[in-house]
C-alpha cells in the first residue's frame, strides 16, 4: 500500500477515483507533457485519465508509490510525485532496472511555490528510511526546471545518458547519507 507522506503545507497520498478530472487536467496539458517520454503526447479523453489512475493505484508496495500530491490547508490536488524502478534502455516493453527513480509533474498554476522540491525531499526521507542506497531521476535535456529540483533536493548530475527509457536524459542521483562509508 503506497503510504501517506505529509509535510509542512502537503500531503502525498495514494490517487483515488475522485482524482480523475485532476489527472485529466494536469495530463492533457501540453506544457506539463512536453519533456514525458520519447514521445510526448498530452492525453486527449478522461478515459485515459481513467486508466492514468488505475495504473497509479495498482502500484502497491511498502516502498515504491505514485502519489497524488494535495495541500494541506484546503485538499487541493496540485501534482504526482512517484518513485518507482525506472526501465531500463533494450527492447519494448522497457523492464524494470535495478535503480529506483523520483520524478515529478505539477499542475502550471502551483509552479514556482516550492511544491515539486518540498515533496520530493519528503520522498527521499521515505526512501532512504526504507533503506534504498540511492535514487536516480532523469530528465529532458531541455526541462530545466526540473533539473533545478533535482539540485534543490541534493541530487548531482551525472551527465547525459541513454541507460532509461531508450531515451537521452540527463541523468541526477543522490545517496542515501545513511548508507554512504
Amino acid at each position: 500500500m503506497t503510504a501517506e507522506i505529509k509535510t509542512e503545507r502537503l500531503a502525498l497520498r495514494p490517487w483515488e477515483d475522485s482524482d480523475v478530472d485532476f489527472a485529466y487536467d494536469l495530463y492533457s496539458r501540453w506544457v506539463v507533457q512536453r519533456f514525458i517520454g520519447t514521445e510526448p503526447a498530452v492525453m486527449e479523453s478522461r478515459s485515459e485519465a481513467v486508466e492514468r489512475v488505475r495504473r497509479f493505484q495498482e502500484l502497491q508496495h511498502p516502498v515504491h508509490g505514485v502519489w497524488a500530491v494535495t495541500r494541506k490547508e484546503d485538499g487541493l490536488p496540485v501534482g504526482t510525485l512517484l518513485l518507482k524502478p525506472i526501465p531500463a534502455s533494450g527492447e519494448e516493453p522497457l523492464a524494470p532496472s535495478d535503480d529506483v527513480e523520483i520524478g515529478w509533474h505539477f499542475h502550471p498554476d502551483h509552479w514556482g511555490s516550492g511544491y515539486a522540491s518540498e515533496a520530493a525531499t519528503a520522498v527521499l526521507e521515505h526512501a532512504f528510511a526504507a533503506g534504498l542506497p540511492h535514487v536516480v531521476a532523469v530528465t529532458n535535456s531541455a526541462n530545466e526546471a526540473s533539473q533545478s529540483v533535482c539540485r534543490r533536493i541534493g541530487m548531482e548530475h551525472q551527465g547525459t545518458t541513454k541507460k532509461y527509457y531508450n531515451a537521452r536524459c540527463e541523468l541526477f542521483v543522490v545517496k542515501n547519507p545513511a548508507t554512504e562509508s
